[in-house]
């Protein structure tokens, strides 16, 4: 059966059920989104998915709600949103419309869970403060969505309905970035392996291009790889490792001599002919060349050796 209609309620609107859209409209861009607290929607029909609204869930029925009591919750006990009910059982179809590999849906479909929809499911029901975010509790993404609902003093009847319609693009280029992201640390894995494997016991990781590494790093436990180097356009980079993605503290810095130089400065300072740019925070240092690159990671090794 053709699926003709997605309902949602009427009235304001939150990330859950805005962001379970995105899902849906990608699956089945020729449905209506209808907004209605109408019971004759509401009621279970072979075209319609119900969802954020209905007083039930039951998947074999197409309807997904939380609401109710006691509200769907995870093997762990912890709560349902809409948004987690429809990506538990339309993400992986989600996942194979935007190509990601088969190899891949599992994992991915698990880190998106576990990273995007499960905030937003302990946030709607909450069981999150929003508060947790601190000082920048109004820039998380459901407090961005939010302000995208109609002033307190629009008074045009669709008002709401208008406002929900102009946020659905905006929440799906979030999703699509982060499914994106992920997919694309899934094809740099390998790659990142590789070239762990390839730097032996050497401190200094080369990679072919800049990519996601963090998370191969530490899976390898390369604890003494302390220096990337990659090529960035006609230049070449050296980068520090962050000890984690929660600080900007580094494994290693480079030498404090080269701190803040430039050009002739940094040539002098680190003895490399084509030495251009150091950072004042020594996370990262450019030169003109790989040779020239290779030659200051060296030093900024060395430097860390007690003399």
């Amino acid at each position: 059966m053709t699926i003709s209609y997605l309902v949602t309620h009427s009235g304001g609107f939150h990330a859950d059920e805005l962001l379970s859209s995105v899902v849906l409209t990608r699956l089945y861009p020729d449905a209506e989104i209808r907004r209605t607290r109408d019971r004759d929607w509401l009621t279970p029909a072979a075209d319609k998915i119900i969802y954020d609204v209905g007083g039930e869930y039951n998947a074999d029925a197409q309807i997904f709600d939380h609401h109710q009591r006691p509200g769907p919750l995870r093997e762990d006990e912890q709560p349902y949103s809409s948004f987690g009910l429809i990506w538990a059982h339309y993400g992986r179809q989600y996942l194979t419309d935007l190509n990601v590999p088969e190899a891949d849906i599992d994992a991915i479909h698990a880190s998106f869970d576990k990273r995007f929809v499960l905030p937003i499911d302990l946030l709607d029901n909450g069981a999150m403060e929003p508060s947790v975010a601190g000082p920048l509790s109004a820039l998380t993404l459901p407090s961005l969505l939010g302000s995208l609902k109609p002033v307190f003093d629009d008074t045009s009847p669709t008002a709401d309905d208008d406002a929900f319609m102009a946020a659905l693009p905006i929440a799906r280029s979030f999703v699509e970035a982060n499914i994106a992201n992920l997919a694309a640390k899934a094809r740099a894995k390998s790659i990142v392996v590789d070239a762990i494997a390839a730097a032996g016991d050497s401190a200094i990781l080369e990679l072919p291009m800049g990519m996601p590494f963090a998370s191969a790093l530490d899976e390898a436990d390369a604890g003494h790889i302390l220096f990337m180097v990659t090529p960035r356009g006609s230049d070449w980079t050296l980068n520090g490792i962050k000890l984690s993605r929660d600080t900007f503290d580094q494994r290693a810095d480079l030498p404090a001599a080269w701190a803040g130089l430039t050009d002739v400065d940094l040539e002098q300072a680190s003895g490399v002919k084509g030495a251009k740019f150091c950072h004042s925070k020594r996370f990262i240092a450019v030169a003109d060349s790989r040779d020239a690159i290779m030659e200051m990671a060296a030093i900024a090794v060395t430097s860390l050796t007690p003399e």
